[in-house]
């Protein structure tokens, strides 16, 4: 992709979803990963936005989210990530944003705060954005104990944490289990490396409403979990 054709691109891109700032990595996973996400840009265009009706605000809302969810799925690609692969998992990631958003989902979403407890909070800056573009606040901590602090002084609507918090690697459940023993019934996620199976059955036996490492798993968990389904 040449200078001309990227910035033919990037200019499209933002006139279709009506937003004028675009995640920076996503700009960079664009050249890096140019043919098939270059389709994938060209292919919105025909791609439909449900609630046609939105007023610009929440369209605006919308497009923020996907920008940040797209960005968020694609930004760390592994020896195994193809261009292919790539432009699926922006496709899913913009598709999540599209059924899972509409304007009873942005105002449940502006009143709502979630507590995030991950000792390195930087690795999930395009997550909360893809959130935040919604409305949500984050509180951020990245200790158990500091989670704890914050949380015999506030109520949240949804708690997500990471598993390992050294020198606990199961600090995912340390925090979890604490809260469950305390009568807390806090909907709460792990956001963390595995997305076996085994291991989203053993969150939800210690009472989470999920477990995962995808970022549009998450996205929907806490969208659900605002709106009371678990």
């Amino acid at each position: 992709m040449n200078v001309d054709e990227f910035v033919k691109v990037t200019e499209a891109l933002t006139k279709l979803l009506g937003v004028s700032i675009w995640p920076v990595v996503l700009v960079v996973v664009l050249v890096k990963f140019s043919p098939a996400l270059k389709e994938f840009f060209y292919g919105l265009g025909e791609f439909s936005f449900k609630g046609g009706g939105f007023e610009a605000t929440a369209k605006r809302k919308q497009a923020e989210a996907s920008a940040a969810l797209v960005a968020a799925s694609v930004a760390r690609p592994d020896a195994e990530t193809t261009p292919e692969s790539a432009a699926r998992n922006a496709r899913e990631a913009a598709a999540v944003v599209a059924d899972a958003v509409n304007a009873r989902v942005i105002r449940r979403a502006s009143a709502a705060t979630v507590l995030w407890v991950d000792d390195r909070p930087e690795n999930n800056i395009f997550e909360r954005q893809s959130l935040e573009a919604l409305g949500i606040s984050f509180v951020l901590a990245t200790s158990t104990e500091e989670a704890l602090k914050l949380l015999s002084k506030q109520q949240f609507d949804v708690i997500i944490s990471d598993m390992g918090r050294p020198p606990d690697s199961r600090a995912g459940y340390t925090l979890l289990d604490r809260l469950r023993s305390s009568g807390n019934q806090t909907p709460f996620v792990i956001y963390a490396g595995s997305n076996a199976p085994e291991h989203k059955a053993e969150a939800r036996s210690h009472g989470a409403i999920g477990s995962t490492n995808r970022a549009t798993e998450l996205f929907e968990y806490v969208l659900a979990a605002l709106n009371g389904r678990r």
